[in-house]
């Protein structure tokens, strides 16, 4: 027998009995047919020889065609169902029994073709031992036809394949995928994680990664069974179930949805099984297909171009897929062309060609798959040409995506979200758009309705923001609070524009030499709204016809000195308009005009010396920080409709008494204020007074929303706070800067995504003053630089301190620890997300004392950086409470020697810092180790970077717990002097090894 059929053999015992049981089924009827076939012999053995071998060879043809039917059909059916070995036995006769049949039809046409030289000499004993070996052998057919039988029934379903693979590229081939694989295999071996939601635009290659993730060799050693379902946009609940009962080979003919979600919860409650569902459109109740969280850690993993479908379905972690870095989309690129990349000449066209595919896979197959036709340097230029047209022209492969992306817009629920996100388009591509202004620019363009407050028109806003980031129609940036729109959603964005009469925007591409010519009068007469921002303009026209423009971005022309004096004329519907970064000096006189202006962005116009602001009764956005200013705007209390005011007070400050009355006045007239923010130079001491007056004049502002403010001393902070009736409601968020310090930035608000919360900034101060402890009572993010007089953060007050979730300590010498638990009877630092410390050499730990429970419970980030003295970073009972922890960081510490010390760690259960990501070791000449054994699980453990550790020889893993590692960045010195406990554990953390630039 073939191994083919030992293959399909496995019923086992049970099949067995099933086979005894059915031949006994059908014993009397096959009794009857074969005492009836017997009959028919013996009456055929009277008949001639000759005519015996004619009907007997007939006969065999026959019972031999009817038995070969029966054996194809049954292994036809044994592509889906299992046979036992009675059954393999019986079909391996049936094959052995056909060679012999052939044989025979041999010898019968050799007998044939010698009848009449047998006949000469009167025999024919040959011809009758032939016919009789033909009956016999049709009698042998028959019974085997018969015996066949008792096989129906037999063959039973086929268990479905663990996977079935499916044609794409290997992950090891593309390593911009093996990483997102692998980063996903890492999360589907956390229990904690059930479902996971990969959500990316069109093109981005959500399906070749979930493919890959179906065929990966680790996958199908995770899973009992990994089931894949194109869900697709038309597909309905009832097909989708029927298409999870088909994987699972269940008969489902005739029987209710109910019933069928039976069926398949029955077939998977006692397997661990893997569902990937591709190409999700929307929310999918998978309890009513039958599909329920199992306790056999049962996954979820779907792709879908909207992040609200992930979150509707519940997923514990969203994976949004980002496009191709350059070096990735190059490398594609190269290898898909093939042969005519070797065209002297064209590399540098090659590279303009991947900028257009702006790092989207699909597209880049797409048009690599174009130019590897193109065998000549001047085809590859027309096609560059080409690509850069469209979408006004066709290119081969590209329509599918466009088709998509624009889909994508229509469905976007409203012309609401539609007006904003084609806005979008005015800047350049790629450019990161920062939020704020963008939101204000939404609102007073008048996209946003029905908000009379900019607190309230800014939620509106970040709500469309987020939607359009859910669409992939935008990307969220690596830069905090800032959005990008990549090259071909920009491309699509301003074609879906050009076909709209009311919003026709005008861009010209700055390039790399810029564009240093204005546009001509009819392009200045069409546009709705005009981007010429980050170019080499040097002069505008005169008078520009420009009844129908809204939106004017001209900023960043450094090389703009003048504005001609009637440019605005014929601009008086112009609603925003941004100058900031250009080399003005002053604005011109028809400013006043601009009756609608509502925007009016000057910020970095390090020449403008005057301000003129007349006739601009309607501004509500004014930004005016780091102009060449010399003098305090008084003219600004005029804006009496404004609600957003930006100023820096570096080049000017009060020199008389009355100054100091005309500041408080500016402020106290601008009562629908609603935003303020005031730059100081927080190192110059000769603002106190002009700060002094302004905060008293800000102190009346009752619409204030939001206050970012430097505060010279702690008795300025006190005096505001003292008459702000706000702040008795704390009615807004503020930024307050405290003392005198080298710069008004807060470091800490860096680490959030979203930074609108309260900060606190104390520099330079000394001792524990009442005012701050206050103001901490409010405060979600605090930075302490260069403090005297306190040697632990408890010294604020633990309630004062426990609202915080993020703190910076930076240059206090007296800090000796954060939190002495001695000295407190509750939990402390509750919230705190992130904590960074900084150049504290005095620090020896960061707890000290008993830590209560629920202290530091919610710390994700601990970087640690230049304190001399810390030997320990992990007192005792403290790891014990950072179940949350992700990111560790420590350098330049010179006397740790232990990451997690021993002697403070008795007992460690292997759970602890469950969640722990990322952790960076650098310049640390005395760590010798992480851990002391391998016995911690590190379930979370990703990446490791270490540099400048001589002494760090062994790593705390072994096979199981290094699972989830997926790279360790050291230079090689390091690797070659690394210890490991055996040849397996160092082959994985090998294959894991990037050597540090």
């Amino acid at each position: 027998m073939s191994s083919g059929w030992g293959a399909a053999s496995g019923l086992g015992l049970a099949a067995a009995s099933a086979v005894g049981t059915a031949a006994s089924a059908v014993c009397t009827a096959a009794g009857e047919e074969a005492y009836n076939y017997g009959k028919n012999i013996v009456n055929n053995m009277r008949r001639k020889p000759d005519n015996d071998l004619e009907d007997n060879h007939k006969r065999l043809k026959e019972k031999a065609k009817k038995l070969y039917a029966r054996r194809d059909n049954i292994l036809a059916q044994t592509k889906t169902k299992l046979v036992n070995q009675v059954c393999e036995a019986w079909i391996s006769r049936v094959m052995k029994s056909e060679e012999e049949v052939r044989e025979l039809e041999i010898k019968y046409n050799d007998e044939k073709s010698n009848k009449k030289r047998r006949s000469q000499h009167g025999s024919s004993k040959s011809r009758t031992d032939l016919s009789n070996i033909i009956a016999e052998k049709c009698d042998e057919l028959h019974n085997l036809w018969l015996q066949e039988k008792s096989k129906i029934g037999i063959l039973v379903e086929k268990l479905p394949e663990r996977v079935i693979i499916m044609h794409g590229p290997k992950p090891e081939d593309k390593p911009f995928l093996h990483s997102t694989v692998e980063e996903i295999l890492g999360h589907l071996r956390d229990k904690n994680v059930k479902r996971i939601g990969l959500w990316g635009m069109p093109g981005i290659g959500k399906t070749t990664i979930m493919k890959s993730l179906n065929n990966y060799e680790d996958t199908a050693k995770m899973f009992d069974i990994v089931i894949w379902v194109t869900v697709s946009k038309d597909l309905s609940l009832e097909k989708l179930q029927h298409k999870i009962a088909d994987r699972l080979k269940l008969n489902v003919e005739g029987i209710t949805e109910p019933e069928i979600a039976q069926q398949i919860w029955r077939e998977l409650k006692s397997k661990r099984y893997l569902l990937l569902l591709d190409e999700v459109w929307d929310f999918l109740d998978l309890s009513l297909i039958g599909m329920y969280e199992s306790e056999m850690d049962s996954k979820v993993v779907l792709a879908t171009r909207y992040l609200h479908v992930c979150s509707d379905m519940d997923t514990h972690l969203e994976l949004n897929v980002p496009r191709l870095s350059e070096a990735d989309a190059w490398n594609m690129f190269k290898v898909k062309v093939g042969r005519n990349f070797n065209i002297p000449n064209v590399e540098p066209i090659a590279k303009e060609v991947v900028i257009e595919c702006a790092g989207l896979p699909l597209l880049i197959d797409k048009v690599a798959s174009n130019f590897r036709r193109r065998d000549n340097i001047h085809l590859w230029r027309d096609g560059l040409r080409s690509l850069r047209r469209w979408p006004s022209i066709k290119i081969q492969g590209i329509g599918e995506l466009i088709e998509c992306l624009e889909f994508c817009y229509e469905n976007l629920k409203d012309e609401v979200q539609k007006d904003c996100f084609l806005y979008c388009a005015l800047y350049t591509e790629d450019y990161e758009i920062y939020t704020d202004p963008l939101l204000e620019c939404w609102t007073v363009e008048g996209f946003i309705h029905d908000a009379s407050e900019f607190r309230v028109a800014r939620g509106i806003g970040h709500s469309i923001l987020k939607e359009l980031i859910s669409v992939s129609l935008l990307e969220k940036s690596e830069k905090m609070n800032h959005v990008r729109m990549n090259k071909v959603i920009r491309t699509m964005a301003l074609n879906i524009s050009s076909r709209r009469c009311n919003f026709n925007i005008l861009v010209k591409p700055h390039g790399a030499g810029g564009l240093q010519e204005a546009p001509d009068e009819v392009e200045w007469k069409q546009a709705n709204r005009i981007s010429l921002m980050d170019s080499k303009l040097g002069t505008l026209p005169e008078m520009p016809d420009c009844n129908k423009l809204s939106t004017l971005f001209l900023q960043r022309n450094w090389e703009l000195k003048e504005i001609p004096d009637l440019f605005f004329r014929y601009m008086q519907y112009l609603r925003v308009l941004d100058l900031h970064g250009t080399g003005i000096m002053l604005l011109p006189s028809t400013i006043s005009v601009l009756k609608c202006l509502r925007a009016l962005y000057l910020h970095s116009c390090i020449f403008l010396v005057e301000l003129h602001l007349n006739g601009l009764e309607h501004l509500e956005v004014l930004d005016i920080r780091d102009t060449g200013l010399n003098h305090f705007p008084i003219q600004i209390r005029h804006l009496i409709r404004l609600k957003c005011l930006r100023m820096s007070l570096s080049n000017f400050g009060i020199r008389h008494s009355s100054d100091v009355e005309s500041c408080r006045n500016v402020f106290s007239s601008l009562y629908l204020l609603e935003e303020l923010q005031i730059i100081v130079d927080s190192n110059n001491q000769s603002w106190e007074l002009t700060v002094k007056a302004i905060s008293e004049g800000v102190a009346t502002l009752m619409h204030l929303t939001s206050l970012s403010i430097c505060f010279p001393t702690v008795d300025c902070l006190k005096s505001f706070i003292s008459t702000s009736q706000l702040w008795k409601v704390c009615c807004f968020t503020f930024q307050f800067s405290v003392g005198y310090h080298d710069t008004a930035l807060y470091k800490i608000l860096g680490c959030f995504e979203y930074q609108n919360m309260n900060c606190l900034k104390f520099a330079n101060g000394e001792g524990v003053d009442p005012i701050i402890s206050e103001v901490l009572l409010k405060t979600h993010a605090f930075e302490l630089i260069g403090h005297k007089g306190a040697s632990r953060l408890s010294d604020f007050g633990v309630d004062s301190i426990n609202k915080m979730r993020g703190c910076l300590i930076e240059g206090c010498n007296e800090i000796e620890t954060i939190v002495d638990g001695n000295s407190i009877t509750g939990s402390a630092l509750i919230c705190l997300e992130k904590m960074l410390i900084n150049n504290v050499p005095n620090l020896k730990t960061i707890w000290k004392g008993p830590v209560h429970y629920g202290s530091l419970s919610q710390l994700e980030t601990l970087t640690l950086c230049k304190c001399l003295k810390l030997k320990m970073i992990f007192s005792s009972g403290m790891i014990k409470e950072l179940s949350k922890l992700q990111h560790l960081e420590v350098e330049e510490c010179p006397e740790i020697e232990e990451i997690i010390t021993e002697s403070e760690n008795i007992g460690l259960e292997p759970d602890v810092l469950p969640r722990l990501k990322m952790l960076v070791l650098s310049n640390l000449p005395r760590v010798k180790g992480i851990w002391t054994s391998d016995s911690l699980k590190w379930p979370s453990l990703e990446r490791i970077k270490i540099s400048m550790c001589q002494i760090l020889t062994k790593l705390p893993f072994n096979n199981e717990n290094a699972i989830n590692l997926r790279c360790i960045e050291a230079d090689q010195s390091w690797w070659s002097a690394l210890e490991c406990q055996d040849d397996a554990i160092q082959q994985r953390l090998r294959s894991i090894w990037f050597q540090s630039p």
